[in-house]
């Protein structure tokens, strides 16, 4: 249900692929070091537009240096307040959205990649009280409805509008109305997208989806 919000390579520039690269980077090595190696596999581009969008607000100051990785020796990587936000709140998503996919089918690989995510979550839970309550009550209120073959589509996206709402706003200060304004309308538009994307796979498998049930 993410990576959606990605940039377009074509139109940046030199310098904004570095600058882009050196954030998405940055948020994979603190995904890391909070979690684990394999937790920096549920890294979502969405995360970086978070990172970018919150630091061209806050301006927080920022370390970092070379070889991000040894994937990627060459590359930078950007360190930073948000950066350490943002592999938060990667690690709190995927590990909510791999348990509603082991809630949904049953499988024991979702839980298990579910486990990947969870050593850090009761840190998280307790930094970002907020953000994580509002992962949990509505992917647990998006289950109920999709349990129920809810036919409205816009019923459903209205769950997972307030979820990333609420992860748009890092604070609770004079930028908080415009973000969580952005972050509904945003998680309006993934949740939708994923339920086009997805169409075809779910009517194949007999798995909900709200343009199926409408």
């Amino acid at each position: 249900m993410f990576g959606y919000v990605a940039a377009n390579g074509a139109e940046l520039s030199k310098e904004q692929k570095k600058r882009y690269g050196a954030v998405y980077c940055g948020i994979c090595r603190k995904i890391r070091e909070s979690g684990s190696n394999l937790a920096r596999l549920g890294l979502s581009y969405d995360m970086a537009f978070l990172a970018l969008l919150l630091m061209s607000l806050y301006e927080p100051e920022e370390a970092g240096g070379d070889h991000a990785c040894a994937l990627h020796p060459l590359r930078r990587y950007t360190d930073n307040e948000i950066i350490a936000y943002a592999a938060d709140m990667n690690i709190a998503l995927g590990y909510y959205n791999c348990m509603d996919d082991y809630r949904d089918d049953g499988k024991l690989t979702a839980k298990l990649a579910a486990d990947v995510f969870a050593k850090p979550l009761p840190r998280i839970r307790e930094d970002y009280p907020r953000q994580c309550g509002a992962i949990a009550e509505c992917m647990e209120a998006l289950s109920r409805l999709e349990e129920g073959n809810c036919t409205n589509p816009d019923e459903c996206a209205a769950c997972f509008d307030r979820l990333m709402g609420e992860i748009l706003v890092y604070r609770e200060d004079r930028w908080a109305q415009d973000l969580r304004q952005l972050g509904m309308a945003l998680g309006r538009f993934i949740y939708l997208a994923d339920a086009a994307v997805d169409y075809r796979r779910d009517r194949k498998k007999k798995q909900y989806n709200p343009f199926l049930a409408m």
